[in-house]
């Protein structure tokens, strides 16, 4: 039968069906912030909580100076914001946002006779802000532009020192012009911790308000809950004091991520998150200040999941080299007594539960270099005969009270400060004791977290400041005299002792600016030599990273700072 030849009920029948269909209105999808469109209908959201141990204000530390010091808080922005590379959990540079990570022997990465150089990186094609918009090179011109803005009190790299240009001669090509060499050039808009330069930001969302004003421009709520980034989750919930909640974003451009929503929660309290762990109501940590009892109490009682111990870092004691109080610090002769005094043997199997070691040398036992620059550091063993007899030689007597005093017979008092990380408090309340007992007063002060704030309180320390700092050979370029938190810096700065020597810098600059391997190997020998003979850097022991996750966790490798396989993670239910 043809159509035209059909009996007027099947006519009707089809006209029914038809007025049925216009009149109900068609199914709109699911609805989602920045790209991101939730679990498939088919099954149910994959949802996992992190904890970390403070409370972060924004979403990009870097943009408040201050956040640094909360451990974890480069993760977050991690999470949800791209870079032209990545770092793995060996350390490698991977491409991200770009096709490929510059090297001379691909070419992206050129050496020129007078002694500049020029890298390139081109944007992958399916590079996206969260938007929708694409990513392109004015997006990192802006970046740059922002970073080495002085009148803005951010944490910038050192590196940018060397640049002297960024350039977007198209759309999907960065060009980076370098007026001298400088050994991590292919770092550039990486998330490589602490040597880093800045993760990319939007320019067609911040470049009208970063022109219109810049005192208001560190406020906007794009840092909160407007932020949009390049990377694998989007803001769904940022509430501060709280948590920040994520969704997966379906155009990241390596995939859209297995687990649907990440839940990081901001816990002040380490015993809090360890319960919270026990309980199954959080999943991971990303950070550190856990201690090493912790880890013995986990891994005793936690049989869902289980502790990680990576020696990473140092604890390091910051003398102060402006003004200090008493003067006598700036002495070397006093800071290498009060070295003898201390024996940080004790301290590191005390703290550390001996999974670590002293740190006799400036880079620690997990870096490339450390085998071939080790010996050359200036070894301090516990000795407190010798550390007298060299304060005796400074002019300083014991009294009946078993105190060191002056001529004058004022007692020889100091101050050791630190900021609230766990192994760092308690290594200062141990140092403290250990030297006042041994003759030199010595009081400790843990800033609290009201304070950390106050950028000239934090630079000004009379005394000592005790840090948990990055120590890899790249992070010698954060101790260079011009870094030093002053008035003129707005005390914004990474060389927290504010140590200034052109020797010193110079041996730093030479060592950022070599590229043959084997000369730059021989300059950090210099570098480690330096440090241990003058002390302008004190090491205590290195430190342990600890992480700790839940066994219904699926290849998952987070680190501290690290957390280059987002896309790849994924849950047993």
């Amino acid at each position: 039968m043809t159509l035209l030849a059909r009996p007027g009920w099947v006519w009707g029948l089809l006209a029914i069906v038809f007025l049925t269909a216009c009149s109900v209105p068609a199914a709109q999808p699911p609805s989602s912030p920045s790209g991101s469109t939730g679990a498939p209908a088919s099954r149910t959201p994959k949802r996992i909580v992190g904890a970390i141990f403070g409370n972060p204000n924004n979403i990009v530390s870097r943009m408040n100076n201050a956040q640094v010091t909360v451990p974890g808080a480069g993760t977050i922005e991690q999470l949800v914001n791209a870079g032209l590379g990545d770092v793995d959990g060996d350390g490698k540079i991977r491409p991200q946002l770009a096709e490929a990570i510059p090297s001379t022997e691909n070419g992206l990465w050129k050496l020129f006779p007078d002694g500049q150089m020029e890298t390139r990186w081109n944007i992958k094609p399916n590079a996206k802000w969260q938007d929708g918009t694409p990513v392109t090179a004015s997006d990192f011109v802006f970046t740059t532009t922002v970073d080495q803005d002085t009148d803005l009190p951010i944490l910038r790299n050192a590196g940018y020192q060397s640049v002297e240009a960024v350039l977007a001669p198209d759309p999907s090509t960065v060009v980076v012009r370098w007026k001298q060499p400088y050994i991590d050039a292919d770092t550039m808009f990486t998330s490589q911790s602490t040597t880093a330069f800045g993760l990319p930001l939007p320019r067609h969302l911040l470049e009208e308000a970063y022109t219109a004003d810049k005192t208001s421009f560190l406020s906007l709520p794009y840092w909160t809950t407007d932020y949009v980034g390049t990377g694998a989750y989007s803001v769904a919930e940022f509430v501060p004091g709280s948590h920040v909640l994520f969704r997966a974003v379906d155009t990241y451009v390596a995939g859209r991520p297995k687990i649907d929503e990440i839940e990081v929660r901001f816990i002040q309290d380490l015993n809090v998150i360890i319960t919270n762990l026990m309980s199954g109501a959080v999943d991971l940590t990303f950070g550190r200040g856990f201690s090493i009892e912790q880890v013995l109490e986990v891994r005793q009682q936690w049989q869902e999941g289980r502790a990680e111990v990576t020696p990473r870092a140092w604890i390091v004691i910051h003398p102060q080299f402006m003004n200090p109080t008493p003067p006598i610090i700036s002495d070397v002769r006093f800071r290498k007594a009060m070295m003898y005094a201390t024996d940080r043997q004790q301290l590191m199997d005390t703290l550390e539960g001996g999974f670590t070691s002293v740190a006799h040398a400036y880079l620690g036992p997990s870096e490339p270099e450390y085998n071939e620059v080790a010996d050359a550091a200036v070894k301090y063993e516990f000795d407190q005969r010798k550390a007298g007899q060299m304060l005796e030689e400074l002019g300083y007597t014991k009294g009946s009270d078993g105190m060191y005093r002056d001529a004058s017979n004022q007692r020889l008092s100091v101050e050791m400060r630190t900021y609230g990380i766990r192994v760092s408090d308690d290594a200062t309340v141990s140092i403290a004791d250990a030297w006042t007992r041994f003759g030199v007063a010595t009081d400790p002060l843990i800033v609290p977290p009201q304070r950390i704030t106050d950028r000239e309180y934090m630079a000004t320390f009379p005394s000592f400041l005790m840090y948990r700092q990055p120590n890899a050979a790249s992070d010698l370029g954060r101790l260079r005299g011009p870094l030093a938190p002053t008035a003129e810096t707005k005390f914004v700065g990474s060389n927290y002792a504010r140590y200034v020597d052109p020797e010193f810098d110079s041996i730093i600059n030479r060592f950022l600016t070599t590229i043959p391997r084997q000369e730059r190997i021989q300059i950090l020998r210099d570098a480690v030599r330096y440090i241990s003979d003058n002390l302008n850097l004190m090491g205590l022991f290195y430190d342990a990273e600890i992480s700790f996750f839940n066994n219904r966790l699926v290849n998952v490798n987070a680190r501290e700072t690290r957390v280059w396989d987002i896309q790849s993670w994924d849950t047993r239910s």
